[in-house]
């Protein structure tokens, strides 16, 4: 990869980290509300969140980087649906710890769990490597439902 492709990544990167750091940071105060509800099975520690966003956040830059760099055509409906599931995923916080509506936040997660299925399917469609490094984020967003609905019923 040569200085400008390595510049390109890291720019992808650093806006999909960035999303995960401005909604952590608009969430902050909020975050302790969490551990105070009444948590289902399953429910991991609260250190492990941000470990696995971190994570999730750097595939998912990795991956727009490699459709970006694509010469397939099909790869803007790919950026576009990355683009809005970022912002449903940005969004999604605040719904669930600033407003702290929990069955609103559900629904809307069923919306990113959407986009970022079909997000995997697009991008798996102009780069596989893109497409399969999605999947532990298509895979934590499931789990993340699960969590969600059950912290709704079981706090409502």
């Amino acid at each position: 990869m040569n200085k400008n492709g390595t510049k390109k990544l890291a720019v992808s990167i650093a806006i999909s980290l960035g999303t995960g750091l401005l909604s952590a940071l608009l969430t902050l105060g909020n975050f302790k509300t969490y551990s105070t509800l009444v948590q289902p099975p399953l429910a991991p520690p609260g250190w492990l969140f941000p470990v696995v966003w971190t994570i999730l956040y750097i595939l998912m830059g990795v991956s727009a980087y490699l459709v970006y760099e694509s010469d397939a055509e099909e790869k803007y409906i790919g950026l576009a649906i990355y683009i809005l599931q970022l912002i449903f995923n940005f969004l999604w916080s605040i719904i669930f710890f600033n407003i702290g509506n929990l069955l609103f936040a559900f629904v809307w997660l069923v919306f990113l769990w959407v986009l970022v299925l079909a997000m995997t399917i697009s991008f798996y469609k102009v780069n596989k490597t893109a497409g399969l490094l999605q999947i532990p984020y298509l895979l934590w967003v499931t789990f993340a439902g699960y969590l969600n609905i059950a912290l709704y019923i079981l706090n409502k």
